[in-house]
């Protein structure tokens, strides 16, 4: 699946989750509370494939799901440039000390596995737009 495939589909179930929560009267507050990985685990198993393992993309403790990718990332699916004959398809605006870039044959992707800052409560919290798509619309270059 493409970056911007999986952009798109993830920004609708999101948006879908977030009117759900709106109807039943959740403000910002409580709707970031909800997006507390036990607490979706629980109640939102179709959201992420890793919840019916109950695994967590990251190990931290408190890992919020709200924001599932980062509005840090940045991608282009025809590639963002090219580095050594290889394409360079996505990086990190911050170039978080926990991030790297990591190269699969001729491509290079951002590696965000070891970086926790877009599931940190008080990122989502300064952060935070009801409209998923405009929190990440730096993501797309």
């Amino acid at each position: 699946m493409s970056y911007i495939a999986w952009f798109e589909a993830h920004a609708i179930k999101h948006k879908k989750l977030v009117a759900k929560l709106l109807e039943c009267g959740m403000d910002k507050e409580v709707i970031i509370e909800y997006f507390d990985f036990e607490n979706m685990v629980q109640h939102e198993k179709g959201f992420c494939p890793l919840y019916a393992d109950g695994q967590k993309c990251h190990d931290i403790p408190s890992l919020n799901c709200y924001f599932c990718a980062c509005p840090n990332f940045r991608f282009d699916d025809k590639g963002v440039k090219k580095i050594d004959k290889k394409t360079q398809y996505s990086y990190c605006e911050i170039d978080s000390k926990d991030g790297a870039l990591r190269v699969y044959g001729e491509a290079i992707h951002q590696d965000c596995s070891k970086c926790s800052v877009p599931h940190l409560k008080s990122y989502v919290e300064k952060n935070f737009d009801l409209d998923w798509r405009q929190a990440m619309q730096g993501c797309i270059v």
